[in-house]
């Protein structure tokens, strides 16, 4: 099974979950990472704001940041490759790059882990 590594841009809290204006790309994607764990899937996820040394350990991020900068994020590796940048995968894909049975169709559960989201107020 491969690792996943997700190297996203600085966000207020570990999910960008928070706040009053919640893009539903970033629940979408909370959910379906939360998905692949329940599967057995390994997947880290790493924030600018708050692991920068993650970024600057990994030779495909510093390259890619070289060429691309922040704005080109979130970049995601699979097993050290680059596999994706600008946008997050979705299920299906999560799913194949981790060598799992194909999501099941209808997503509605969110299913944070605890500590996730920044609570009601602002970051």
């Amino acid at each position: 099974m491969s690792t996943i590594e997700i190297f996203e841009p600085a966000m207020c809290c570990s999910t960008g979950v928070c706040g009053t204006d919640v893009p539903q790309e970033l629940v979408t994607f909370s959910a379906d990472l939360n998905w692949l764990r329940s599967q057995g899937g390994q997947i880290q996820r790493f924030n600018l704001a708050s692991e920068p040394t993650a970024f600057t350990g990994q030779p495909a991020v510093v390259q890619f940041l070289e060429v691309s900068g922040s704005d080109g994020l979130p970049l995601v590796l699979v097993g050290g490759v680059v596999a994706m940048t600008g946008r997050y995968p979705g299920r299906d894909q999560l799913a194949r790059w981790a060598d799992l049975s194909p999501a099941p169709a209808g997503r509605t559960e969110l299913g944070l882990e605890d500590g996730a989201c920044c609570g009601g107020g602002s970051c």
